[in-house]
């Protein structure tokens, strides 16, 4: 109960920033819940959904959205290197096997499947967020392919929050408030998921080989 007050209280706070502070105090919060142990306490999704309702013009919609992008990409960057320096000892902590013990075993069992593709689809699953950029680095996924994956997740995963809370306006506030943003998740997901299937699409008119041209007779 403690912990609920204590997030209740920083969203409370984060409302009444003035606008650079709010969109900095957002990006510290999304960097936070990167991290192992701050992303069981930091709201980022809540956060970026309240600083959403005030990118009501294009200039701070781009600048919130940029900020976002680039916190929640550095913050994945240091869980990957938090994961890779302590590798499989992280599952052992108390942290993990007190709050994300089984997410921590799906988190890896799915990046050992998809790879970087688990890495993106992971930015849209709360907790599952928070701790597969340090089960990647354990995992021994290449950084190389971890930091495209979560820099195009957070690109995806911004955007679609601050769309959402850009449309929605004060009712964002609200929603956030009874749900704590949990029924935007699904929203997300088909987001991705469109996203996923497009660049599959691409990738499959790459590959396929242009049909020959018909031998024209002299």
């Amino acid at each position: 109960m403690a912990g609920m007050a204590l997030v209740s209280d920083l969203l409370s706070w984060l409302q009444g920033l003035p606008e650079p502070g709010l969109v900095a105090a957002t990006g510290g919060l999304v960097f936070a819940e990167c991290t192992i142990g701050l992303g069981f306490l930091a709201p980022g999704e809540s956060g970026l959904l309240i600083a959403a309702t005030t990118a009501n013009t294009v200039a701070r919609f781009v600048v919130l959205w940029l900020v976002v992008t680039v916190c929640a990409t550095a913050g994945d960057a240091l869980g990957y290197v938090i994961g890779r320096r302590f590798g499989p000892r992280l599952r052992e902590t108390k942290l993990i096997r007190k709050y994300g013990l089984e997410a921590w075993d799906k988190a890896t069992s799915v990046l050992e499947r998809r790879g970087a593709w688990a890495v993106f689809f992971a930015r849209f699953l709360p907790v599952i967020r928070t701790l597969t950029p340090a089960a990647a680095g354990t995992s021994g996924l290449p950084f190389r392919k971890f930091l495209p994956a979560a820099a195009a997740g957070a690109f995806c995963w911004s955007l679609v929050h601050i769309s959402i809370g850009a449309a929605l306006g004060e009712a964002a506030k609200r929603i956030e408030g009874a749900l704590n943003t949990g029924g935007l998740i699904v929203v997300a997901i088909l987001a991705a998921a469109g996203v996923f299937f497009l660049l599959r699409l691409k990738k499959r008119k790459t590959l396929t080989p242009p049909e020959p041209e018909p031998e024209r007779v002299p």
